[in-house]
């Protein structure tokens, strides 16, 4: 078995499998690594200097109730509730994406803004496609670009020491 052959094929085909899924997961990487340098990714977080948490849950779901963005009429509609005491806000998450900053004692909104950053992320581990996407397509692609990085590895430590040789004896010719 030629070896060289085979990895070529690998690499030949395996590059052109996973090369959608590939993009699709560097573009947003990309975007994830730079979501707090952005409000329009990420919003960015308030900071009050209250540092307790005296609402309730009632008060908190009241307040997110007078938030139209969010569409939120019982806590089916909250994703996710993100107490932050250290810089006394409590973030409430729609499951249409919006977030609103309420301060955790006078229970007033301080930002209400659209999230783009759980969307990206569900672009990146395919689950926005559809969720079999994510074992079915990402995995796999992950394994391919896991065997393509190690094939190229051989290779790089494989062929370096031929090059080197060749650099030599160019370099001894013209002496």
């Amino acid at each position: 078995m030629n070896w060289k052959k085979v990895n070529t094929k690998i690499h030949y085909w395996g590059s052109a499998v996973i090369i959608i899924p590939l993009l699709i997961v560097l573009g947003s990487g990309l975007l994830l690594q730079v979501k707090k340098e952005f409000a329009w990714i990420q919003p960015k977080t308030m900071k009050t200097k209250y540092r307790d948490l005296t609402l309730t849950f009632d008060k908190i779901l009241e307040v997110s109730k007078t938030v139209e963005e969010a569409k939120i009429n019982s806590w089916k509609d909250v994703k996710l509730l993100d107490v932050r005491p250290g810089k006394g806000i409590t973030k409430v998450r729609a499951k249409n994406n919006w977030e609103i900053q309420i301060h955790n004692e006078s229970a007033e909104v301080l930002a209400v803004n659209f999230r783009r950053s759980d969307i990206i992320e569900s672009i990146h581990d395919g689950s926005w496609f559809h969720d079999a996407a994510k074992l079915w397509i990402f995995l796999p692609s992950a394994v391919i670009l896991l065997l393509l990085s190690l094939t190229g590895f051989y290779l790089f430590l494989k062929l370096l020491p031929s090059k080197m040789k060749k650099r030599k004896h160019k370099l001894s010719n013209k002496n």
